[in-house]
């Protein structure tokens, strides 16, 4: 009997807890607020080709530049990757390579907002990073 009772009360606390949690989503999605709860895997107009979401980088005009100690690289700004030369792309390479790989897109970010672009086979590896850590 004991068991039965339990069962029981335990149905109405997951019904309950269930009622009061569609009551929040409900008056979130009013107030046109995003539940935190919700994963997403991309904003919405998002392709999930770019290392950093082009909507979200239109969207956020006075986003802030971060460095990763790695301020040498604003001498490449406004430069094409193929006229690098090989000192310029092994510095770009040698600075990707002490990042932490939880770093990486933050870097991508940072060197898009700088307007530095990435040797070919850097951002090949870079979007191969973020892509994976976004899947998993």
């Amino acid at each position: 009997m004991l068991p039965l009772v339990l069962f029981i009360a335990l149905g109405i606390v997951v019904l309950v807890a269930t009622e009061i949690h569609e009551r929040q989503q409900k008056t979130a999605a009013s107030r046109g607020e995003r539940s935190a709860q919700k994963p997403t895997a991309r904003p919405e107009g998002c392709c999930g080709e770019h290392l950093v979401c082009e909507r979200e980088t239109l969207l956020q005009t006075n986003a802030k530049i971060e460095y990763y100690d790695d301020e040498e690289l604003d001498a490449l700004s406004g430069i094409a990757p193929a006229d690098y030369t090989e000192a310029q792309a092994e510095e770009v390479r040698t600075v990707f390579r002490s990042l932490r790989e939880a770093d990486i897109a933050g870097w991508c970010r940072s060197m898009q907002l700088r307007n530095i672009s990435l040797p070919e086979d850097v951002r090949e590896e870079a979007l191969m990073i973020v892509r994976e850590r976004r899947a998993g």
